[in-house]
Parts: structure tokens; C-alpha cells; sequence
């Protein structure tokens, strides 16, 4: 049973770039993506836009020569018994049981949250997801949790 099945308390990282260009903000979710699948863990992927979601899941594919990171479209739970990596869009239903690694790349805080042990989000230079990110970041306090920033490729952005 997972630490958010069991009510334990559940990190936060907010992985923060300097750059606005939205392919290297994907490309870190991939990186990160395939470290939690190399650990084994089981992955969920949510975003409100169906566009970055298929430009995530076409980069997942091709993101580094020597990787492979399986996943597929979340349909139904069941799917974590053969599937590591699961991709949610904004039509997808709600995801059922808990799972260990939410990646965000919504612009809001998911409704599935609570069902995992540990919480990504990636936000870049670009001010409307800075903004957003900041509003999550806030949420994620309110609800006790203590997020931690990791500022990634240089100097931190303001």
C-alpha cells in the first residue's frame, strides 16, 4: 500500500527552469518521468491541455536514444497493473487508487493529489505558469504539505 493510501504525508518538488521555452520544460518532465519508472514507481501524468499532452507523449518516446519509458493514455485503473506510466488530459475520467508519483503539468493543483505519494510540477520562465505555479505552490502549503524548489540550469527566476 502506497503512503497515500496509508494517509502518510506526501512530498512536494517544485522543479523551477529559467527558460520559457515550453520543449525544455517537456523534456524535464520526461527526464523526471524516467527516473521514477527506472525505481520502479508508478507514474500518472496529468495536464488540462490535450496539445501538450500529445507533444509530452511524443517526446516521451523519443526524448533520449537510449530510453524507454512505456505508458499510455489513462482509461481505467486497472492499466497499473501493466503499465508504469499513465497519461491524463482534461477529458480523461478521474484516476481510481492511489499511485506513487503524480507529475503536474496543469495549471491547476489535481483533483487526484491526494492519491499520490509524491507530487512533481515543473514551472518555467513563462509568466503565465510562473503565475500558476505560484497559486499551486500556495495551495499545496494550505493543505500542509511543505513544497521544495529545486531551480534547475542556472540561475533562479523571480
Amino acid at each position: 500500500m502506497t503512503a497515500a493510501a496509508e494517509g502518510v504525508a506526501k512530498s512536494v518538488d517544485f522543479y523551477v527552469l529559467g527558460s520559457t521555452d515550453a520543449k525544455e520544460r517537456l523534456r524535464l518532465a520526461c527526464r523526471l518521468v524516467e527516473k521514477a519508472y527506472l525505481s520502479s514507481a508508478h507514474v500518472l501524468v496529468c495536464s488540462d491541455d490535450a496539445g501538450e499532452l500529445s507533444a509530452f507523449d511524443e517526446l516521451l518516446w523519443t526524448f533520449a536514444d537510449r530510453s524507454f519509458v512505456p505508458h499510455e493514455p489513462y482509461r481505467e485503473v486497472e492499466q497499473w497493473q501493466e503499465v508504469p506510466v499513465l497519461l491524463s488530459g482534461p477529458s480523461d475520467p478521474a484516476p481510481g487508487g492511489s499511485f506513487d508519483v503524480l507529475l503536474n503539468l496543469g495549471t491547476a493543483v489535481p483533483a487526484c493529489a491526494p492519491q499520490a505519494d509524491r507530487i512533481l510540477e515543473i514551472i518555467d520562465a513563462d509568466e503565465t505558469r510562473r503565475q500558476a505555479g505560484r497559486a499551486r505552490f500556495r495551495s499545496y502549503r494550505e493543505r500542509g504539505l511543505a513544497p521544495q524548489t529545486h531551480h534547475i540550469g542556472g540561475e533562479p527566476a523571480a
